[in-house]
């Protein structure tokens, strides 16, 4: 274990809750990796494909009460 990590965790109890939040967000950020325009693509088409069965009747959707209701069962 590092001696920054250390002095991280032995002093995350004196952050006030925001800072413990922008700690958090630091960390989690640098845990992302370099945005691929492939994925974003894919959701695109992927969306673009649900929408046209929707459109179409192909399929039906799903309200968010329906949705709650199943969850709960």
């Amino acid at each position: 274990m590092s001696a920054v990590f250390k002095q991280v965790i032995e002093n995350i109890e004196n952050l006030s809750s925001d800072e413990k939040a922008l700690v958090a967000h630091c960390l989690i950020s640098s845990l992302e990796v370099k945005h691929d325009d492939s994925v974003d693509q894919a959701w695109i088409e992927l969306a673009q494909q649900r929408f046209s069965e929707l459109e179409s009747g192909s399929v039906k959707g799903v309200s968010w009460s329906e949705i709650k209701n199943k969850i709960k069962q």
